[in-house]
């Protein structure tokens, strides 16, 4: 899969910031979206004991979501941690993945913010313009912004606004009676099409499949990388009950 160059990953964090507010204009927030015969979806793991990283992308059939390629990476992390630059810390990782794809997906589901941002420009939106694909941002968590309580059933939701009451995402609720998702545009799709793609690809889990199924495709890869002592997958219950950072 071809990946563009749009710019040098070595930045400092007050260089990654300005960055992000220039290329925050560049993003698309107009459905580009037409037939979908793969969907994407991209994780990484990080250990707080080691600088080594495991990027997956697996891709899936739509609407079969059967799984047709994963492809997965171990490489150093160079970035530091910093909340609302992560893309700058795993995006050059996960780029090298899907630059091995043999089957290239139309829509990208990303475990992590799109413009529902501090500076309207997370993980998807980055990975968007470096693919030129629209992507999605499934966050389990909110970076940015305030909302209404959602009601408990599945596909009930409720605006994500950001502090001048502009709309920026949605707390969409996948599954009954589970924690919501928080999902926003990424690149070259609107709101409706993303709250859409998402419930299609939730199987009876909080979480859709393609972002599901790259979680433990790199839950595995690490384990296997670190002689079988990284920990297990989390399960459903077990990951909400965290507030994972989000990117």
């Amino acid at each position: 899969m071809r990946v563009k160059t749009l710019h040098p990953w070595t930045l400092t964090p007050r260089e990654a910031i300005a960055l992000q507010r220039k290329l925050a204009a560049q993003v698309s927030v107009e459905n580009q979206v037409e037939t979908v015969r793969y969907v994407a979806g991209a994780d990484i793991a990080t250990f707080k004991d080691s600088p080594q990283a495991y990027a997956g992308v697996v891709v899936m059939s739509f609407p079969g979501l059967q799984i047709v390629e994963e492809k997965g990476l171990e490489l150093n992390l160079s970035f530091p941690y910093i909340p609302g630059l992560l893309s700058f810390r795993e995006s050059p990782l996960l780029l090298k993945v899907f630059e091995k794809l043999e089957h290239e997906p139309d829509l990208i589901l990303v475990d992590g913010q799109g413009i529902a941002h501090p500076r309207r420009f997370g993980i998807a939106c980055h990975l968007g313009l470096f693919l030129d694909k629209p992507t999605i941002g499934c966050a389990k968590s909110r970076l940015f912004g305030h909302h209404k309580e959602s009601l408990p059933e599945r596909g009930s939701s409720v605006p994500l606004y950001d502090n001048d009451k502009d709309v920026i995402g949605v707390v969409l609720r996948t599954k009954d009676r589970t924690n919501p998702l928080f999902i926003s545009v990424g690149h070259q799709t609107d709101l409706p099409t993303a709250i859409h793609y998402t419930l299609a690809c939730c199987q009876g889990y909080r979480l859709p499949e393609p972002t599901r199924q790259a979680h433990l495709f790199v839950g595995k890869i690490s384990k296997v990388a670190r002689g079988g002592k990284a920990k297990e997958p989390m399960d459903e219950a077990m990951s909400e009950q965290l507030n994972l950072p989000d990117r």
